[in-house]
């Protein structure tokens, strides 16, 4: 069973930051897009950051400005790195790995809470 393992989540003030991390190294097929999402407790599970294997970016809106998406030289680490962290960004984090045929890998997510 290949894993994708999540890390750095924890609990963390309004205002500050924190960086999560997606080990995809077991992968051993050509990843396509990398994606971090998050579901809030009694919600969907939402898009928050996508990078492609070209390095090309986006966001949702309500993240923009605050959070970055990157990944290593080998592309099979992605970090979401979170600054400004609101009480609204509370959610369990998941990294998601497609690779270049189409198959979804899913972490077992990370618990980001912030609050004073």
């Amino acid at each position: 069973q290949v894993q994708v393992v999540e890390s750095g989540g924890g609990l963390v003030q309004p205002g500050g930051s924190l960086r999560l991390s997606c080990d995809a190294s077991e992968i051993s097929f050509s990843i396509n897009v990398m994606e971090w999402y998050r579901q809030a407790p009694g919600k969907q599970r939402d898009l928050v950051a996508t990078i492609t294997r070209y390095g090309s970016t986006n966001y949702a809106d309500s993240v923009k400005g605050r959070f970055t998406i990157s990944s290593n030289s080998a592309k099979n680490t992605v970090y979401l790195q979170m600054n400004g962290l609101k009480p609204e960004d509370t959610a369990v984090y998941y990294c998601n790995i497609t690779t270049r045929g189409l198959i979804d890998y899913w972490g077992q997510g990370t618990q980001v809470t912030v609050s004073s």
